[in-house]
């Protein structure tokens, strides 16, 4: 997701932006079922969560697509539209082709210089104009060439069924068109990127693997920005160079993706061969102090990545390692995760900042893209959905050919400024803020109803796709469509009915910060069998790390005599 920088004095004049977005990318060969699984998470403070829908059409000759920039709405100009465009539903399209991105910003004078293609509208029209990978890649360069490419540097995840692409593009700063190159992630590993460029050198002579633009080299070095060999060539140091924050910020969420899905131990191949370290080997980079140390562009799994595990990739707030968001004071006497911005702060003349992990309170909407290539197409593609906070909200398995989007995902149907009662993004908002307020206490219970319903979700996948392919077999198209709409119309109404009844019984439950006692059946113990006064509720021991703090910030005052 763009980000909206603010630049501020701190370290060596280091540039600090209010990060947004990861990606995790896993190959076929690299999932439990042989999907393709892409995550993304949008964050921004100024983006509702809801679904972007557009239906397949068929165009008249000479039909123009008029571009608006997707952060601002924004009127960026026109380009010719094609006879015929693909359903895109999110970031996924009806042959279940997957792009999402992140955007590392990189050297400020590339940024802007006119275009009409920023980075938002050339995903979503790359996805109603393409039905591959590789296919995505040539016509996203293509659109950039020719009506150029406004935006800051971004990297892409592109994957379709059978392949998956990281592809990293910068403007040229003039409005003529980009810079990029791409690499095919070897099926069997996984790769993650987070606003910070992560492609360094890469071979010129395999097309199979690796594109790129022709002038990504001779446009660096004619700036300066690169004086060696072809072959030597980094497009990360040239375009991207990391310092403090492109680690800690960014590259550090990355390192947490592979730690916890490669149980600490990073094993890859490149072209110098065959490698396995620690993750703690790289601990010092993911923290901003050993710039030098870079890792792995991707690293194979521990094992066969489930949809489960992926999904709780993206509910990660470092625990478990030092950047750990839930031990120190700074997580209050309830072990909160979140640090609310700015993400810097100065005491008694020293920098400090607050970390960013994967999991953040300002997400808009997250996806787990699943192409899965052993169904056909009407039926393979599924975008699972989630609105707000990844780590307290749950995902809807959305089939990427429905004719109508549910209506608690629609746009429309409530904004930022616009609160609804039909809204899974509002209604997910009133929760997790609850769940700040109590997070040791309540975040487990939301977990619990989060897993529910994703197996609830799985189980009527299996159900739906059973039927919807008999359907298929017997040639009945309009019902497959009927099929996978009215099922994902149906759980995502049942989310937002299970949602709001859990804001209910939180609310009764921790009311006033307190515990209110219940029996092994859940039923609130009362005074009286049938009498509505609860027993004393429970009051929770408070952190001794909390009530440290508060003994040495006021207990002078505080001292019981």
């Amino acid at each position: 997701m763009k980000k909206f920088y603010a630049t501020v004095l701190f370290l060596a004049l280091t540039t600090i932006y209010s990060l947004a977005c990861t990606n995790v990318i896993v190959t076929p060969g690299a999932s439990s079922d042989g999907s393709t699984m892409v995550t993304y998470a949008a964050d921004s403070h100024q983006l509702y969560g809801c679904l972007e829908y557009q239906g397949a059409k068929d165009w008249p000759a000479g039909s123009m697509l008029r571009i608006f920039n997707w952060d601002e709405g924004t009127y960026m100009g026109q380009i010719a539209q094609v006879a015929h465009s693909y359903q895109q539903v999110g970031n996924m399209n009806q042959y279940q082709l997957i792009i999402t991105e992140t955007t590392f910003g990189g050297r400020e004078e590339l940024w802007g210089g006119g275009g009409i293609m920023d980075y938002g509208s050339l995903i979503f029209t790359t996805l109603q104009r393409a039905r591959t990978a590789r296919e995505a890649i040539e016509i996203m360069d293509a659109l950039t060439q020719q009506y150029g490419y406004p935006s800051e540097g971004e990297s892409f995840s592109i994957a379709d069924k059978y392949e998956a692409w990281i592809m990293e593009m910068v403007s040229k700063g003039d409005g003529s068109g980009s810079l990029w190159v791409a690499r095919r992630i070897p099926d069997g590993y996984i790769c993650a990127h987070a606003n910070q460029a992560r492609i360094g050198r890469f071979p010129l002579d395999d097309p199979d693997n690796c594109l790129y633009s022709k002038d990504v080299i001779s446009f660096a070095r004619e700036r300066g920005w690169f004086s060696g060999k072809d072959e030597e060539f980094s497009f990360c140091d040239a375009y991207n160079p990391v310092d403090f924050s492109g680690a800690r910020f960014c590259d550090a969420r990355a390192w947490s993706a592979f730690n916890i899905l490669c149980d600490g131990q990073f094993s890859w191949e490149d072209a110098s061969g065959a490698h396995s370290a620690p993750a703690s080997d790289y601990l010092d980079y993911a923290m901003g102090h050993n710039l030098n140390n870079r890792m792995p562009l991707w690293v194979k799994p521990a094992r066969k990545v489930t949809l489960h595990a992926l999904a709780d990739v993206m509910r990660d707030h470092y625990e478990g390692t030092p950047m750990d968001m839930t031990q120190d004071v700074g997580a209050g006497n309830n072990a909160l995760p979140y640090r609310w911005r700015p993400m810097e702060f100065e005491v008694d003349g020293t920098k400090y900042v607050h970390e960013r992990a994967i999991a953040t309170q300002q997400t808009g909407y997250w996806v787990l893209g699943q192409a899965r290539g052993w169904l056909p197409d009407v039926v393979g593609g599924l975008l699972w959905f989630g609105v707000d906070d990844a780590a307290t909200s749950a995902l809807t398995p959305v089939y990427t050919n429905i004719n109508a989007v549910p209506l608690p995902f629609a746009q429309g149907n409530g904004s930022l400024t616009e609160y609804s009662s039909t809204s899974a993004f509002w209604q997910f908002n009133k929760v997790t803020h609850f769940a700040y307020l109590f997070y040791d206490r309540v975040a487990p219970e939301i977990r619990r109803q989060i897993d529910d319903y994703e197996k609830y979700c799985l189980d009527m996948v299996r159900a739906t796709d059973a039927k919807a392919l008999d359907y298929l077999d017997r040639g009945r198209h309009k019902r497959v469509i009927r099929t996978i709409t009215d099922a994902t119309s149906t759980m995502a109404s049942e989310l937002l009915v299970r949602w709001k009844q859990l804001e209910k019984d939180l609310l009764v439950k921790y009311l006033d910060g307190n515990v209110k006692v219940q029996d092994e059946n859940g039923n609130y113990k009362t005074i009286q069998d049938e009498g509505k006064v609860p027993v004393s509720p429970e009051h929770p021991a408070q952190r001794e790390r909390w009530l440290r703090a508060i003994v040495n910030d006021a207990g002078e005052t505080l001292i019981a005599k």
